[in-house]
């Protein structure tokens, strides 16, 4: 969140091999706090979706607010930045102290997504949109403000940021997830591509249970239609019970 970041995590002391010093792949995440309630619970919101839809695949890592070390020299000290949110396909999905190009197949993340606030929009939409585009070649980058609730996304077209355009929704496709992002009661959530929204699995219970009650209120209603027909026909529907 932070658009200056300047102190070093603490690591592991670098080993020597043949008198050249390389460093540690494990490095710790280096991300200032985050700015708000609100910014932590829309990151937290976006990777707990999608690890829940994505949860029986095994190619792909998702985080948020965590350091990627991007270094050509694979040094610690200098290149690295930490998006809001971020997903990696074609990886293994495993816990990660960071992201370390170096030791990650040289892979950048596929999807991007930054919350802007008014500390960092200037940054977010300015030199990351830039290092995102030129360096990381990410094709997807969204930026979304959970107070104000700006939005826009972006796709990498021959090596340069194109605005997608929102559907009659509102939404933004991205073609990486095979998903839209959308607004929905002040959150950023995900949507599938027939427009069903993505929903965590205390809400499917939540929409199950609500299902089950409908279905129990139409069944009463049906039957309170059939006895007051039997008693129109003069018959005691408590006499067929």
């Amino acid at each position: 969140m932070s658009p200056i970041q300047q102190s070093e995590p603490a690591t592991e002391p670098p080993t020597l091999i043949d008198n050249i010093t390389v460093p540690p792949g494990n490095l710790w995440s280096d991300e200032p706090p985050l700015e708000s309630d609100l910014h932590r619970d829309q990151i937290d919101l976006l990777i707990r979706l999608m690890k829940w839809l994505w949860r029986d695949r095994a190619d792909f890592y998702v985080t948020g607010n965590l350091t990627i070390y991007y270094s050509p020299n694979q040094l610690k000290s200098e290149f690295f930045r930490g998006p809001d949110f971020f997903v990696v396909l074609g990886t293994e999905k495993k816990d990660r102290r960071s992201w370390v190009l170096w030791d990650e197949q040289g892979k950048y993340p596929n999807v991007i997504v930054e919350l802007l606030s008014d500390s960092t929009a200037k940054i977010d939409k300015g030199l990351k949109k830039e290092i995102y585009q030129d360096t990381f070649r990410t094709p997807d980058y969204f930026w979304f403000h959970p107070n104000t609730l700006e939005f826009a996304g972006f796709h990498l077209v021959d090596g340069t940021y194109q605005a997608l355009e929102p559907n009659p929704q509102g939404w933004l496709w991205s073609q990486q997830l095979g998903l839209y992002l959308g607004i929905d009661q002040n959150k950023l959530r995900f949507f599938t591509s027939e427009g069903e929204k993505v929903l965590l699995p205390e809400e499917e219970m939540e929409q199950r249970a609500e299902q089950e009650r409908q279905r129990a209120e139409q069944e009463r209603q049906r039957a309170d239609r059939l006895a007051e027909k039997l008693r129109d026909l003069g018959v005691d529907p408590e006499m067929l019970a």
